[in-house]
């Protein structure tokens, strides 16, 4: 088991007695009474710093996306109001989702390998979705009639703490009670699965998709995990019974016999994304040739199967074959930036820098805002020592993506190259702070402000950033006691 940072245990510690079941109110105003959106949301981003510095991420700009966009679609067409949405992808294969308070999304890569279609992907965030759009947390609180904030960190610990891989004390902390107040909440944690449930598969079927995905994946993972003695985190938090699984189905079938379409069940980007990971996750480059190999063979024309080979052979330093491969898929569609970022990847392998570069600017031509374009284009310039011009790439990118702490670093190291030590300090500060350890972000900063001692404008900036973090530290502190 992971050891917990120290807020994150002390948080988990703060877990009051189980919230008793109850009627769900109307959505809207009586949440809001116990705890405010806005407490929410500046709890739930203090929670997402804490476990960013904690737990490996994942940081291919390509899964980033894909997950940002497929939420967000999701999004407008839920019940979610506040759509101030941040999020985080852990580099574990374990099956988990978590929403957190304030609009916190939380993804294993191991979801999308567990999730066979994109539409069964898409049920897990949709069921996350009505979890935010309802405001469990807070209803919780509204239950006990406790008005006090930090019951909501008490409540979001067992959930981040079990995310993080701390599965015994996660579990513990939300589960910790005298047998007769768990029963209570259980009941509680039932109705609120069975409301997320309704609303994620009426949400499915509005965003287009199938929504016979949900008891699918559902039914899938109960027989799976019927008797593991561990089953995956998500089956923890979000146990799966074969009630559960014949009340989706008939909530499901109902919607479709009222709908004028079945709803799509997957899509060629999802499937590439499955093929990235499974190359993430496997344990040595030949592993993934070996199973590549023999997932072509077994269908040939399977261009998820063949795109994972041409990343295998990458990795493998069999770039000829690699080439041809990629060229092969590139060419039937030229327009697909997995396969265009494939075979850039592969002229850096070969050290042709050049000739990725010029890949590069001709997609950015097409795709001028492509992020995981740039993102490639700020890494290329860095290994073409044109540091300034990545410089600035990244900064273009941080306007639009300002809490993305992968940039920050990136933009650290790259400001070191162009000996800009002042914008290094900040770069850091800034760095830190979106992983919680905010007296490396403060130090960070008094470096920087001594740098720029002879600069009056710059020197105050620096100040009020750093009393900024100072505020938001003491802010933290108080919540968590």
């Amino acid at each position: 088991m992971k050891k917990l940072h120290p807020p994150l245990l002390a948080l988990a510690l703060l877990l009051a007695a189980p919230v008793p079941a109850f009627e769900l109110p109307s959505l809207g105003d009586s949440s809001s009474s116990i705890v405010s959106l806005e407490q929410e949301h500046r709890l739930g981003r203090a929670w997402l710093s804490i476990l960013r510095g904690q737990v490996r991420q994942l940081s291919d700009p390509l899964l980033k996306d894909y997950v940002e966009r497929s939420v967000y679609k999701l999004a407008e067409t839920s019940q979610l109001q506040e759509r101030r949405l941040e999020f985080v992808i852990l580099a574990s294969p374990q099956l988990n989702a978590f929403a957190a308070p304030g609009g916190i999304i939380g993804v294993n890569g191991g979801l999308l390998l567990h999730a066979q279609t994109e539409a069964e992907y898409a049920s897990v965030m949709a069921h996350e979705l009505a979890h935010l759009s309802q405001r469990h947390f807070a209803r919780g609180l509204e239950a006990q009639k406790r008005l006090q904030v930090p019951m909501l960190a008490g409540m979001l610990a067992g959930v981040v703490a079990a995310a993080a891989g701390a599965g015994d004390l996660g579990i513990a902390a939300i589960t910790a009670s005298q047998a007769a107040a768990f029963q209570e909440q259980q009941r509680f944690s039932r109705q609120n699965e069975q409301e997320a449930d309704r609303l994620g598969i009426q949400n499915l079927i509005r965003a287009g998709y199938d929504p016979m995905a949900m008891p699918a994946m559902f039914e899938r993972l109960l027989r799976q995990y019927r008797y593991d003695r561990m089953p995956p985190e998500f089956l923890m938090t979000h146990p799966v019974t074969e009630s559960r699984v014949a009340d989706t189905r008939n909530r499901a079938e109902q919607l479709l016999k009222r709908s004028t379409s079945p709803g799509r069940t997957d899509s060629l980007t999802y499937q590439l994304l499955r093929s990235r990971l499974q190359l993430t996750f496997e344990d040595t480059p030949g592993m993934a040739l070996k199973r590549f190999r023999a997932e072509v063979e077994q269908d040939p024309a399977s261009e998820p199967a063949r795109y994972g080979l041409g990343l295998a052979l990458i990795r493998a330093r069999q770039f000829d074959e690699a080439r041809q491969t990629l060229d092969t898929l590139a060419a039937a569609a030229p327009d697909n930036l997995f396969y265009t970022l494939a075979l850039i990847d592969l002229d850096i392998s070969r050290q042709q820098l050049d000739k990725a570069g010029q890949k590069l600017e001709q997609a950015l031509q097409s795709h001028p805002s492509s992020y995981p374009l740039r993102a490639a284009r700020a890494d290329l310039l860095s290994r073409q020592q044109r540091h300034s011009e990545a410089e600035q790439q990244l900064e273009q990118l941080l306007k639009e993506r300002p809490n993305d702490p992968d940039l920050w670093y990136d933009l650290a190291e790259v400001r070191g190259q162009v000996n800009n030590i002042i914008g290094l300090h900040q770069a850091r500060a800034e760095f830190f702070a979106r992983v919680g350890d905010y007296g490396q972000a403060i130090e960070q900063l008094g470096h920087a402000k001594r740098r720029a001692s002879n600069n009056y404008p710059l020197a105050a900036r620096i100040d009020a950033r750093q009393l900024e973090l100072m505020n938001e530290e003491k802010a933290i502190k108080e919540m968590l006691n």
